[in-house]
């Protein structure tokens, strides 16, 4: 833990040693993104499991490796899991970014956009695609020369989403499922 007002990271931290800050998100009033704390999961895991395609994986979200997952995710500075919070603080979307350091175009920084949700309820808002914009220039921050995501081929209505955004289908993705 890390005293209030010190500096972790480069980020000012609060008296329970998570980053403080906290970014309001443009056009959409009483919204912000922060990162995400330990106490966050719970509802982060609510958002995984209420979508079709995570509630078909995700079974016990009691499961041990979800906390040790977030540990090495917050222990990690090339990691941010960031939540989407309203005015209490109630949590209402996240998504994961990741910097990919790599020799491709000429040695440039990645950001790999992983795990977007938001509320059903909220969909449609602009706070998703608030959110995006804001992870864009946050990576454009970091010094990444491209944003790069995968989303489930079935996810029709998310690939017209991230076209409006500017995201472009230009590669396969493939995975090999280990266990």
């Amino acid at each position: 833990m890390v005293p209030k007002g010190l500096v972790t990271n480069g980020q000012p931290v609060d008296n329970q040693g998570h980053a403080a800050w906290r970014a309001a998100l443009p056009g959409t009033p009483g919204y912000a993104v922060r990162p995400a704390h330990r106490t966050d999961v719970p509802a982060i895991l609510a958002l995984i499991v209420a979508d079709q395609i995570g509630a078909a994986r995700e079974s016990d979200v009691d499961h041990p490796g979800y906390l040790a997952a977030f540990e090495a995710i917050d222990a990690d500075p090339g990691e941010l899991l960031v939540v989407i919070v309203d005015d209490a603080d109630a949590v209402c979307g996240s998504f994961q970014l990741s910097l990919l350091p790599g020799l491709a175009r000429r040695g440039s920084l990645r950001c790999q956009i992983e795990a977007v949700r938001v509320a059903a309820s909220l969909r449609g808002s602009g706070i998703g695609a608030a959110a995006m914009r804001w992870a864009i220039e946050w990576a454009r921050g970091q010094g990444c020369s491209l944003v790069q995501l995968t989303t489930d081929k079935s996810r029709g209505d998310a690939h017209r989403f991230y076209g409006r955004l500017g995201f472009v289908a230009s590669h396969e993705g493939m995975k090999l499922r280990l266990t």
